[in-house]
């Protein structure tokens, strides 16, 4: 999923926040009744053939040591395309690939370093743990040492500054006074790491690390003590060829349903040093947009049309979706799930286009399979196909410590890939069958 500062919306609408249906209805008080995960398992396993096992080892196997984290242009990520496109294939799909060119991925040649010298001795930093790049970082191939500076410093030159922001004219200031580069703050996840981003605003003109947040208020405190910091940067600007991977079920007749399900294949890959796995976000949509295609494919009414769009470079902005959406037909029904990990209370749900049908389709569907729904933003390729006029919603189960080494296939929930593919079908049948 897209980590973005802000929650903009293109041309999207959120489903209402009191549409919750199924085994989440509100209780007096307001909150969610909640049903076990074990009993919320057997109660969709009971309404039909799903494979969990068919899902989980999807989950797996994209989440492997082979695809690298599955980053856009990789070899990775390049692997994992041509096995999703055999299995697609197997399914009975007809399958197309579909390059396009994607200008700005950032990557990083080593790893980074960031030790601090002074009155507690040498502390040596842990990447992603204490500290990380920073997306607007200019490149600083080796190591770098200076001492610990402060904004008010009547001297920058040669030093580490600790600053608040990496505002513009801070940025000037340390590149006219050579300063070394800038430290800011940045906060963890709950598990305590920095997600790892590959998408910024364009490099500035000094090198910047950002530090975890109470580290970063001792050095502030310490830059008047001739504390000394020690760091590099190797960050660059790459230029990837991205790969959607497409597969059509059936051809809808003239004025019949359309349907197109979709979910981002990418991660942010592997670091040098240690395993991303993109498990939440987003092997298990994948899982869940295959399954619940081979059982569409099986079941819906002639005439109606199916396809699946498993899309490259989300995660450097929704480029594989850019691409795509103008090639779709207007009118096709849009569904988008980024992350189905842990259900937890209820499904995120976000529309966007013509969507009143869809949503229908799917509270109606929520109920039906007792999976509850809420209002929730998903910045994710469900904006790009509304923002080209379709209708379409994104949806997401929570995607815990996603965009980190956290994210692995045990902590992706059998109940929830489950419950998302029988919402996903369930919607589906529906909106076939009210055309």
């Amino acid at each position: 999923m897209l980590r973005r500062a802000d929650h903009d919306r293109v041309d999207g609408r959120l489903l209402r926040s009191t549409d919750l249906s199924g085994i989440g209805r509100a209780d007096t008080d307001g909150h969610l009744l909640r049903m076990s995960t074990n009993a919320l398992r057997d109660h969709l396993a009971a309404r039909g053939d799903v494979s969990v096992a068919r899902l989980r080892s999807t989950v797996a196997r994209l989440s492997g040591n082979e695809f690298t984290g599955r980053r856009v242009g990789t070899a990775g990520g390049l692997a994992s395309g041509e096995w999703l496109a055999g299995q697609l294939r197997t399914a009975g799909a007809n399958v197309s690939v579909d390059h396009f060119e994607v200008a700005a991925v950032l990557e990083l040649s080593e790893t980074p370093v960031l030790e601090w010298s002074g009155h507690r001795g040498m502390r040596v930093l842990v990447h992603r743990r204490d500290f990380a790049e920073h997306l607007r970082s200019a490149s600083l191939p080796t190591v770098q040492t200076g001492l610990l500076g402060a904004m008010d410093d009547q001297d920058w030159n040669g030093r580490w500054i600790v600053a608040a922001t990496p505002q513009q004219r801070v940025l000037q200031r340390a590149w006219a006074e050579g300063a070394v580069g800038l430290l800011v703050p940045r906060g963890v996840d709950e598990a305590g790491w920095m997600p790892k981003m590959i998408a910024g605003p364009g490099a500035a003109s000094v090198p910047i690390l950002s530090v975890r947040t109470d580290l970063h208020l001792e050095m502030a405190a310490s830059s008047s003590r001739g504390d000394r910091a020690s760091g590099s940067v190797p960050l660059q600007t790459v230029a990837a060829t991205g790969t959607n991977i497409c597969g059509l079920y059936t051809k809808s007749r003239p004025g019949a349903v359309s349907v197109l399900l979709t979910a981002h294949r990418d991660g942010v890959g592997d670091d040098l040093d240690q395993r991303l796995p993109a498990a939440a976000d987003n092997a298990s949509g994948v899982a869940v947009m295959m399954e619940a295609a081979r059982l569409l494919a099986l079941a819906l009414p002639d005439g109606v049309g199916l396809a699946v769009a498993l899309l490259d470079a989300e995660e450097v902005g929704a480029w594989g979706s850019a691409h795509h959406a103008p090639q779709v037909s207007a009118g096709t029904y849009v569904i988008n799930v980024d992350g189905a990990a842990q259900l937890r209370e209820a499904v995120a749900v976000e529309a966007g286009g013509p969507a009143e049908p869809l949503l229908s389709a799917l509270d109606q569907a929520g109920r039906q399979v007792g999976v509850p729904l809420r209002a929730g933003p998903m910045p994710s390729d469900n904006r790009r196909y509304a923002a080209a006029g379709l209708p379409a919603i994104g949806i997401g189960m929570g995607m815990p410590g996603y965009q980190t080494p956290a994210e692995t296939p045990d902590r992706v929930e059998p109940a929830t890939l489950l419950a998302a593919t029988r919402l996903i079908v369930a919607t589906v049948q529906l909106l076939a069958a009210a055309a």
